[in-house]
């Protein structure tokens, strides 16, 4: 067994994300696996050194441990680029122009009862659908759904799910993905990739066999399978937990300061504090 904990350096880590990486840590422990950590910095606009330096202060002061050198996903944008063109050659990206903005004002009159978003935010109404690969300069890149099934030759796609709340095998059709997720971004404006191929290409490269993550990210997962089949890549078990919530029970952010790790280590808590706080019982 290997897991991973894959925190991106834009902000001060806070209690949900210690629970995130105490599950990994220690499922991957109770297993006799590894526990690996991951920088996922590939928005350089927003990842700062000193949060960073921070992440590894505090994720140490909790006693998790991992080998070294540690993957920077800033440094493999030749594999995420590689991963491109392999669907490139597949005929199944296209390059979009489109600003948030125009894809509000496309979906300005929604059918009744049907999701304008999904998990990659608004569904995207296809309308640089017809755009061809090469990339054009200032362009995104995304791919055409409705293509990379008839390519797979399938109707369905599944994962095993091993959280307590969604555990289990999940389906999802060729036609659900298409209105609930719809084709969404390979690589972004002048980045080059994009959360869900980098981590898709990430998590194969590093052979992690089971991905534990919060379940705001359980819808993204189909996501993440189309992409493991399209590049003949390995589908790791799944272990999507609960949200660590304020006491209104709105999710805590980066942004939330007051549930920062640092916060709690320099008015004195331990890091048995922290997991009394979260909830930390056996898997």
């Amino acid at each position: 067994m290997r897991t991973r904990f894959a925190p991106s350096p834009t902000g001060p880590l806070h209690l949900g994300h210690a629970y995130s990486a105490i599950l990994a840590d220690d499922m991957a422990r109770k297993n006799g696996g590894e526990f690996l950590l991951r920088i996922e910095d590939i928005d350089q606009s927003r990842c700062r050194q000193h949060w960073e330096k921070q992440l590894y202060d505090d994720l140490k002061w909790l006693g998790l441990h991992w080998p070294n050198p540690v993957m920077r996903q800033s440094s493999r944008l030749p594999a995420y680029a590689t991963a491109i063109e392999q669907l490139n050659e597949l005929g199944i990206l296209y390059t979009c122009t489109c600003h948030r903005r125009d894809i509000k004002n496309a979906m300005s009159a929604p059918q009744e009862g049907v999701s304008q978003t999904g998990p990659d935010g608004l569904i995207y109404p296809g309308t640089c659908r017809h755009s061809k690969h090469p990339q054009k300069n200032n362009a995104a890149i995304r791919l055409d759904v409705t293509k990379a099934f008839d390519h797979l030759k399938i109707n369905v796609l599944d994962f095993t799910e091993t959280g307590p709340d969604h555990m289990g095998t999940h389906h999802m059709s060729a036609i659900e993905f298409a209105t609930t997720i719809g084709d969404f971004i390979l690589a972004r404006r002048d980045m080059g990739t994009s959360y869900h191929l980098s981590v898709v290409v990430d998590d194969a490269d590093q052979e992690i066999s089971d991905v534990i993550r919060g379940e705001d990210l359980f819808e993204a997962t189909f996501i993440h399978v189309l992409l493991q089949k399209l590049l003949n890549l390995p589908t790791p078990r799944y272990h999507h937990h609960r949200l660590i919530r304020d006491d209104s029970g709105k999710r805590l952010a980066k942004r939330d300061d007051a549930r920062a790790i640092s916060k709690y280590r320099a008015d004195g808590k331990t890091p048995d504090d922290i997991k009394a706080m979260i909830g930390i019982t056996a898997l």
